[in-house]
């Protein structure tokens, strides 16, 4: 059965400590709970933990929603997010299943990611490095009215804000991603069709906006 990949990046950097951290552990939880419990989503979807402080690490190597057991997130250090996004490209490369002569190979991947803050280390060319592979679609997140939009926007089109890194706002985030990741293998068993925006996905909760091409895109190196 061909499966549907989705790559889950956490910044856990110093920022993230306290409140912030406790309520992506609790997001991440109720986002399996909710996949568990849509019997496309199950069948389908394989999900992977990726997060970055001073390194980059893949916590949970592409996995079927029911066997995951929840890994630990610690927030300390600076934010790796270049070496995080060249650790998504190269766990794509070996983890996502290609097309053979004999066989499809799995659907495009979703990437769903949250950031807080800045970044540390280079940055251009993994982010250039990154999007030579092929998504579903890209959504990052930017938590916190501090957050580098410049950067984000440099890696999707697909940015949106949550006005804060409080329990009610990151739980609504991964409410949102189960949605839309339950939204998405409905239509690719109905219709077959992998790729998709923010617009097809559920509306937003309150709390959370779009950002648009002119909010703080500023340059990076």
């Amino acid at each position: 059965m061909r499966r549907l990949p989705v790559y889950i990046l956490i910044d856990t950097s110093t920022s993230m400590r306290g409140e912030p951290i406790e309520a992506v552990k609790n997001g991440i939880q109720s986002l399996l709970d909710s996949l568990c419990k849509d019997p496309y989503t199950l069948e389908t979807v394989c999900l992977s933990i990726i997060t970055y402080n001073a390194h980059a690490e893949q916590l949970l190597p592409l996995t079927e929603v029911y066997k995951i057991r929840l890994p630990e997130l610690v927030a300390k250090g600076r934010s790796a997010l270049g070496e995080a996004l060249e650790l998504l490209a190269n766990r794509v490369d070996v983890e996502v299943h290609k097309n053979t002569p004999e066989a499809k190979g799995d659907w495009k991947p979703l990437l769903f990611l949250l950031s807080d803050g800045g970044y540390s280390g280079p940055i251009a060319k993994p982010i250039a490095e990154f999007k030579k592979r092929k998504f579903g679609v890209v959504v990052a997140c930017a938590a916190g009215i501090k957050s580098h939009i410049g950067v984000l926007r440099k890696i999707t089109d697909n940015v949106i804000q949550i006005s804060s890194t409080d329990t009610t706002s990151i739980k609504s985030y991964f409410k949102w991603i189960s949605s839309s990741i339950s939204t998405t293998s409905t239509k690719i068993e109905v219709a077959g069709t992998e790729e998709s925006t923010i617009s097809d996905f559920p509306p937003l909760p309150d709390g959370i906006m779009i950002l648009h091409s002119t909010d703080n895109n500023k340059d990076i190196k």
